[in-house]
């Protein structure tokens, strides 16, 4: 596959959550979350750089100081307009695409990731926006979006809704008209599982996962979160009654 353009993966943290305040910087094994997600997704053979794109605001002092101490890049932005802070971080590192990861994505499958990211490398011609929550078939909390800078670049200018600047990505998904769209979708349906941290039931479904899969220097995948859930199916009832927020 040829690739010629850089790829930055933006990984959107702040401290302020309204389900589990600071819930980026929470400790499991020994690390906080958002060093595992930059740690996970270094793994990827197709990403050029990792960005942690928080706000200005006072409270996410933590997260700039986080990344400065283990030598991440950092872009601070707006609170509300994530979508300019994406694409104003974008600008700053000159990424031609751009891979977005939330940071409360504590199990992120920097396998899942690079097939995302293929598609839209061997699509780029027809494609506008390539990502594997169009139709849900990965686990919640392995989300991976792609969008190249023009796309971007034309949500930010187009995009007047309040919500639409709240999230990165809805204007693009919204409009199949305006931008072309690809799908990833995931051999089997897994969508029910939910592997991401919102709430302080997702902290622990991590917490225990992590205690069984987790050792330094190595990454565990999917397949490894799988088989430890098929072998102790009683670990899904600990965030089982955690609703999705809804965007």
């Amino acid at each position: 596959m040829k690739k010629s353009k850089k790829i930055v993966a933006i990984i959107q943290a702040r401290m302020g959550s309204s389900r589990l305040p600071g819930k980026v910087l929470e400790d499991i094994e020994g690390r906080p979350i958002l060093w595992h997600v930059v740690n996970r997704l270094k793994e990827s053979t197709l990403i050029d750089m990792i960005v942690v794109a928080t706000t200005v605001e006072k409270k996410d002092n933590e997260v700039e100081e986080f990344c400065k101490k283990y030598g991440i890049e950092v872009f601070r932005g707006s609170e509300e307009d994530v979508l300019d802070r994406y694409y104003q971080a974008a600008r700053t590192y000159r990424a031609d695409v751009i891979v977005r990861i939330t940071a409360d994505c504590a199990v992120i499958d920097p396998r899942v990731t690079d097939q995302v990211i293929s598609c839209y490398l061997e699509n780029q011609e027809s494609c506008d926006f390539c990502s594997n929550v169009i139709t849900r078939t990965y686990p919640n909390g392995l989300e991976t979006e792609v969008v190249p800078i023009h796309a971007l670049r034309l949500a930010w200018d187009k995009a007047k809704k309040e919500c639409d600047r709240e999230h990165v990505t809805l204007y693009i998904a919204n409009h199949p008209k305006q931008f072309r769209l690809h799908s990833v979708e995931n051999n089997e349906d897994l969508s029910h599982l939910r592997w991401t941290v919102d709430q302080k039931e997702d902290l622990e479904l991590m917490c225990q996962i992590y205690k069984r899969l987790h050792s330094d220097g190595k990454i565990f995948y999917m397949e490894d979160v799988l088989d430890v859930l098929h072998k102790e199916p009683d670990l899904k009832e600990i965030n089982k009654l955690v609703k999705q927020k809804v965007a």
